[in-house]
């Protein structure tokens, strides 16, 4: 197989982050809950936009597997509040 295009092999249980980029911080922030219940998960504020419009929160948790990290990202993923995913 060509090694340009294998995937990253990751190694569960692992820690994970996710940055979440929208309109509202507060919304943002229980969007994160959300998503990541019943897991702990730690929320920093990563930066605003210049004019202040858009923030962005990194949501660290520890996942135990694919299946729960890819979860996370599809719940997070539809939520209103979220713009942005990374």
């Amino acid at each position: 197989m060509d090694h340009q295009h294998r995937r990253p092999e990751i190694v569960y249980p692992c820690i994970w982050s996710y940055k979440v980029i929208g309109e509202e911080a507060d919304l943002l922030q229980q969007a994160i809950i959300l998503a990541c219940a019943p897991h702990p998960v730690q929320i920093s504020v990563s930066r605003s936009s210049r004019g202040g419009r858009y923030h962005s929160l990194e949501a660290t948790i520890e996942v135990g597997d694919e299946e729960t990290r890819l979860t996370i990202f599809d719940r997070l993923k539809s939520h209103p509040a979220v713009k942005i995913l990374l």
